[in-house]
């Protein structure tokens, strides 16, 4: 069976993927579907790196200013619009560094051979809503760590159908064949820009400091205003949480950029060890002339 082929710019914060995918998209006419985790809200424009409307309007994109500051959003919920729109769109693009989004795309929908329970679905749902999503995980340690291990704590669903399979069969889902790349509903074609760390890391900083300069502290100021709280799971998104203490003259500026700056660092980091696991990506370096990195990505999809 041909799977729909989606091509995809991940990797860590800050090394280029916007610029690539711009380049890309007007080559092959494609669309881009946005996968990150906080380009969905709405009115948090600086502090995400969202695309400008003159970026924008250069393509079509999906999945940005889908939803308020005010409103949580899953991961499942990610994954079934992003699932309809790579099925309706000629050439999808998947831009963006949430690497648990690109997981829940990657796998199938469902997996273990245990038949659907809703009431067992129900009873965990209920246990998420509650406790939270950590104690639903938890759960999942005790009777199947390898799937904890494997799952994120926020991939409910999947570590709901990991719960209901035992509670069905006795059985740990790990148990059964595991679902691979060569499993996945699309055929991906996926690139990240490889940066010598150091670098990676000053342009880490040099764009914090471009937010400030751009109104991040003023963006943030508007969203309190607009009545987002800062307990909101928009509002945990770095460059925010970090400038709400400021407003409140319980911090520094000072003190708060050093603090965006370093604990973007540490994402970027996260996020380089998370991707690097994924054998199905190509990585270009970075100091490439942008022309030549897309030579390299065309060269590919014109030959497969």
């Amino acid at each position: 069976m041909n799977k729909k082929r989606v091509i995809g710019i991940v990797g860590p914060t800050a090394s280029g993927k916007t610029a690539l995918s711009l380049g890309i998209g007007k080559s092959l006419a494609g669309e881009i579907i946005c996968m990150d985790s906080m380009q969905i809200y709405q009115g948090m424009d600086i502090g995400t790196a969202k695309p400008t409307k003159e970026e924008q309007a250069l393509l079509p994109h999906y999945m940005i200013d889908l939803i308020s500051p005010r409103d949580p959003f899953s991961v499942t919920q990610y994954a079934d619009r992003a699932r309809e729109l790579i099925e309706k769109l000629s050439v999808p693009i998947l831009v963006g560094g949430t690497g648990l989004y690109l997981q829940a795309l990657s796998l199938p929908m469902d997996f273990g051979t245990a038949p659907g329970d809703e009431e067992i679905r129900k009873k965990y749902h209920q246990i998420a809503d509650v406790q939270g999503n950590e104690a639903l995980h938890a759960l999942l340690q005790k009777v199947d760590p390898e799937s904890a291990k494997r799952l994120h704590p926020n991939d409910v669903r999947r570590v709901i159908r990991a719960l209901e399979v035992y509670d069905l069969t006795g059985t740990p889902l790990s148990s059964q064949k595991m679902p691979g790349p060569e499993d996945s509903p699309y055929d991906f074609h996926l690139y990240a820009l490889e940066w010598p760390r150091d670098i990676l890391y000053a342009r880490v900083e040099k764009r914090v400091d471009e937010m400030i300069r751009d109104g991040l502290i003023k963006e943030v100021e508007m969203l309190l205003d607009m009545g987002v709280s800062p307990d909101d799971q928009s509002m945990q998104g770095l460059g925010y949480k970090e400038l709400v203490p400021v407003l409140q003259r319980h911090m520094s500026l000072i003190d708060a950029i050093s603090l965006i700056k370093l604990r973007t660092r540490h994402y970027a980091k996260r996020q380089l060890t998370w991707f690097k696991r994924d054998e199905r990506i190509q990585w270009l370096d970075a100091q490439m002339p942008l022309s030549q990195m897309q030579e390299v990505i065309l060269k590919n999809d014109h030959n497969d």
